[in-house]
């Protein structure tokens, strides 16, 4: 075999494991997407840690946030002091401390919207899939995937989803951006079907009288 058939032979090996191992990264992906759309709502408790350690930055937070469902796209979310409620047209901002209300509508052909269920479905596309590392994480396999963005625009340098192998639920997310920053989300809590009262995804004016109310709608 001379050497341009040894060269393309190897590339061409090269070349299907590569594909296959990235249809691998999809099929799991999909799975999970798949799994989530099965709920008919999910409640997650949360830790979210940002670090740049060119900038000496290290934060690190606690939330929780109640989804409808990822059709619907309803949450009830608290982080960092701050609660947002969607009911489906509007966003309610909440912030106790400065007991401030801004009502905005939402956008959901805007692309630059990151909502919670959004979070859980965002790489179904735009992406170039790679299985990554197996851990074994307090006696669960987690699987992670590495996810590039395709588009160049993206600030982000690469995800990295860290999936349950047995339940198919995310275990945490992990995005590295251009500037070095990385920010972390870990599930902490994952639970499913709870019984939410039907008001848990409505705001209610009545709870803040004594508000300021910012209207951007």
């Amino acid at each position: 075999m001379n050497n341009f058939f040894k060269i393309f032979f190897f590339f061409a090996i090269g070349f299907s494991v590569q594909a296959q191992d990235a249809a691998k990264a999809k099929k799991l992906l999909d799975d999970v997407s798949a799994q989530i759309k099965t709920y008919n709502n999910i409640v997650i408790d949360f830790k979210y840690t940002l670090s740049n350690p060119k900038e000496n930055i290290n934060q690190e937070s606690k939330g929780n946030v109640a989804i409808e469902n990822v059709t619907s796209g309803k949450y009830n979310l608290n982080f960092m002091g701050v609660s947002k409620i969607f009911d489906g047209s509007k966003v309610y901002t909440i912030v106790p401390e400065d007991e401030e209300i801004t009502i905005s509508k939402f956008d959901d052909n805007d692309d630059n919207a990151i909502t919670p269920s959004k979070m859980l479905t965002f790489f179904t596309a735009g992406h170039k899939y790679a299985m990554d590392i197996l851990q074994n994480v307090k006696g669960r396999k987690i699987q992670y995937v590495k996810l590039i963005p395709i588009s160049s625009k993206d600030q982000r340098k690469e995800i990295l989803i860290g999936i349950d192998v047995q339940t198919k639920n995310i275990y945490n997310i992990i995005e590295t951006g251009k500037n070095a920053t990385k920010t972390i989300l870990t599930v902490n809590s994952f639970k499913t079907n709870q019984p939410l009262s039907k008001n848990h995804f409505t705001f209610t004016q009545s709870k803040y009288t004594n508000y300021y109310i910012n209207r951007l709608d």
